[in-house]
């Protein structure tokens, strides 16, 4: 009884807890769909009009290479960390392939025996993959090639493919994504003397064009995933052959670009702001049977292409990446890139510009890969390939040599996924996409989509070193979306794979 003769209800202890629940509740609630919210908004990016080129397009140098006695042309590549400026000053913290930052670009011809001694001095293991080669798979540089702290590594073959633009790149299961966007990189021009006439003075109108995404914390590059999406890194500003903001000044009637998507997850959809359209001449593995017109081309990582572009006299025009079309739903779209528009290069005319070839109407005629023999379907999904992540010690698939193949790719789980093959070039079939039209070695593959591949498997047989097929969105291959095939002969089977055998420098 209170002094009015009342009564008091006392408050139940559990009310109370369950009143500080809600109101927790309610607080992570309110700060999740804040959160949400947020995320939503910044997500897209949108750098048109934004980015002041103030920086001369720094051309990668041309690896040196001596010819010995047998007229094998021999490399030195050195990985090596370093510091470089890539817009925030120049202690950003790097690595680099015979400098800080990316490395020099290779040159052979075809027909011509290479030998490239690969040295590694970044203090821990890693791996250098010939992307595009065809090459022996003890010599492919994939993840059963380590290269140790310290020691040196000499893969030797005959180049023994068409004129392309290949690269190469660290390949070390778990880690090639870092590895790569911390900036181990660079191209691998083959030449055939017996090609066409195209621009093909390096630096001048036949300029590499190494396009990357990057992030920053403060004047460090950032390695934090894109928020919301299972894609990796992605970046909101754009690098060019390392350099930011970057113009070029065009001195040739027509100039020759050799763009190469090399970031970690980010496709792009190039374009120039002005409306200006180009030639397409070549794709992942050379150049197409016949130019084509084009005002807009899709790459998603790994992919490369040859465009040629006449920029009138006198004008400037940008190179701009705008929303590419990825397939997917709202939600991996945009937290994927899909929404995003990037400028990308300025390329600026001379008043007077210098004759230089003309493209011719009929570029190459392509090999027949024959009628296949052996169909196999793969799976995307979850990090997975039909369903099982990568296994260094598991063969995936046995092809037999002299053999044609059709491997029907399916992405089942709606994110962004491409798929690339090591050691050989393949057709795509069931395309009237004229970017597809020659020879490739990476396809993306839209949320739902089966792309069908046409490749043949020649010259080179090993029972006991793989190669890899996989995502080339790098996030995805670390995790697991990777797998393991060999090349045999007639009658033979794959051996047990040990994978402490291949480490090293051997």
């Amino acid at each position: 009884m209170d002094e009015t003769g009342g009564s008091r209800r006392r408050r139940s202890p559990w009310r109370q807890v369950v009143a500080g629940v809600s109101v927790a509740a309610l607080f992570v609630v309110t700060v999740s769909v804040a959160a949400f919210v947020y995320f939503w908004v910044t997500a897209p990016v949108n750098t048109a009009g934004q980015v002041e080129f103030t920086r001369a397009l720094q051309i990668p140098e041309l690896a040196e290479s001596t010819v010995e006695a047998d007229g094998t042309r021999r490399f030195a590549l050195e990985m090596q960390t370093g510091t470089a400026d890539l817009g925030r000053g120049p202690a950003t913290q790097t690595w680099g392939v015979n400098g800080d930052y990316l490395g020099p670009t290779l040159r052979a011809d075809r027909g011509e025996p290479v030998r490239v001694d690969v040295t590694n001095e970044l203090g821990e293991v890693s791996t250098l993959h010939w992307h595009g080669m065809h090459v022996p798979a003890a010599m492919d540089g994939g993840p059963h090639q380590m290269v140790e702290p310290g020691e040196t590594w000499s893969p030797h073959w005959t180049v023994d493919q068409p004129a392309a633009t290949l690269w190469y790149h660290p390949h070390l299961h778990g880690s090639t994504a870092e590895h790569v966007y911390r900036g181990i990189a660079g191209m691998f021009y083959i030449d055939d003397p017996n090609g066409p006439v195209l621009p093909d003075r390096y630096g001048i109108d036949d300029i590499p064009v190494i396009v990357q995404d990057k992030k920053f914390d403060g004047d460090q590059l950032s390695l934090a995933d894109q928020m919301l999406s299972s894609i990796g890194i992605l970046g909101d500003e754009i690098l060019v052959n390392g350099t930011p903001g970057p113009y070029l000044d065009v001195s040739t009637e027509r100039v020759r670009l050799r763009v190469l998507n090399a970031s970690n997850a980010r496709a792009y959809d190039f374009g120039f702001d002005t409306g200006l359209t180009f030639t397409l001449i070549a794709s992942d593995g050379g150049l197409l049977p016949e130019p084509v017109e084009l005002d807009s081309l899709q790459l998603s990582p790994g992919e490369r292409a040859e465009i040629v572009v006449e920029v009138p006299p006198g004008t400037s025009t940008v190179l701009r990446s705008t929303p590419p079309d990825l397939g997917a739903d709202f939600w991996n779209s945009r937290f994927g890139g899909g929404v995003d528009t990037m400028d990308v290069l300025e390329l600026r005319s001379a008043a007077a510009l210098e004759n230089n070839p003309e493209i011719p109407r009929r570029l190459t005629e392509l090999d027949d890969l024959g009628e296949p023999t052996v169909t196999r379907s793969f799976k995307l999904s979850s990090n997975a390939i039909n369903g099982r992540a990568m296994d260094m010690t598991r063969i995936d698939a046995a092809v037999e040599v002299d053999t044609t193949e059709l491997w029907e790719v399916r992405n089942t789980d709606g994110q962004p996924h491409n798929f690339h093959v090591h050691d050989v070039q393949f057709r795509v079939l069931d395309t009237d996409d004229p970017a597809l039209s020659g020879a490739k070695d990476t396809v993306y593959v839209r949320p739902g989509e089966t792309v069908r591949l046409l490749m043949r498997f020649e010259d080179y047989t090993d029972p006991a070193v793989p190669y890899m097929f996989h995502c080339h969105v790098l996030r995805h291959e670390d995790q697991g979306m990777m797998g393991q095939f060999v090349v045999v002969g007639p009658g033979e089977r794959p051996a047990v794979i040990d994978h402490d055998a291949h480490a090293g420098h051997r």
